[in-house]
């Protein structure tokens, strides 16, 4: 029987860049917030507000054996949500969760990049949430989840790309991290890894990140000379006095090289989809 997927966040930058991936090939759903006539006349978009809606309803219309959740909103709702989810998985004999996550479950580090399997130190709010919803996840049978970590996530549409373009057309600051060493990835890659652990039925903790790793200001430097971005400054934040590594990298759940990327391809890959965007 094919795959049933209900992506939780589908209208959302990343949701709809997986959605995209996957409908070709699986019965896919999506969940999505702001009302928008053209998603409320189709079949397979559902209206959900994390912070009112009971996403039972949602559940029992679609049964899916999948659910990948790139949910945004208030952590106290999101947290409701994951349980309900969870309650789901758990009581459904062939369902299994894949679930966003996120590098800062780790920005309460900082001298080393991080591995799948290092133990989660949060600092910020939105990482302790991330915590919180991972060890809540945990507690499933391990063939019950996949936990797909993200770092800075990038791309033509990608709400950075968007903000520094927005900087240079208004002549406004771009503010970045000098002493910051970041791992980053595209949405596109995203959703082809997630397609593959998909059809390989994969289980675990994955980091998917770029193999390589570069300073926050040094990437978005080199995106603006490729885009050709000059209306504005850097606006240099330091959290620190040395380097901190904001980076996961991938070690023990490495996805076949095909499914990899670095930052140089990163960068081509925004500035070559801007071309393309451009001459349609």
């Amino acid at each position: 029987m094919a795959n049933r997927i209900l992506i939780l966040g589908a209208s959302g930058f990343i949701g709809n860049t997986i959605y995209k991936e996957l409908t070709s090939y699986f019965d896919v759903y999506g969940t999505y917030n702001t009302a928008n006539k053209a998603l409320d006349d189709n079949n397979v978009m559902f209206q959900f507000n994390v912070e009112k809606d009971n996403i039972n309803d949602t559940l029992k219309k679609v049964n899916p054996n999948y659910i990948i959740s790139s949910l945004r909103g208030p952590f106290k709702d999101q947290l409701r949500v994951h349980q309900e989810l969870l309650n789901y998985t758990l009581s459904s004999v062939d369902c299994k969760i894949i679930y966003l996550s996120t590098v800062n479950v780790f920005d309460g580090k900082g001298k080393f990049p991080s591995y799948e399997n290092d133990s989660l130190l949060a600092d910020s709010q939105y990482g302790k949430y991330k915590v919180m919803q991972e060890k809540a996840i945990y507690k499933l049978p391990n063939s019950k989840f996949a936990i797909l970590r993200l770092p800075l996530v990038l791309g033509v549409n990608s709400p950075r790309i968007i903000q520094l373009k927005e900087a240079s057309k208004n002549k406004t600051d771009f503010e970045v991290y000098p002493n910051l060493i970041i791992s980053v990835t595209t949405a596109n890659k995203i959703a082809q890894q997630v397609h593959y652990i998909i059809n390989k039925n994969l289980n675990g903790i994955f980091h998917l990140s770029s193999n390589d790793m570069i300073h926050h200001l040094e990437l978005f430097e080199e995106l603006s000379k490729k885009l050709e971005l000059n209306h504005f400054v850097f606006k240099n934040i330091y959290t620190s006095n040395k380097d901190k590594y904001l980076a996961i990298l991938a070690k023990h759940n490495k996805l076949p090289e095909n499914y990899q990327i670095n930052i140089s391809e990163i960068i081509e890959d925004c500035v070559l989809k801007e071309e393309i965007e451009s001459l349609r």
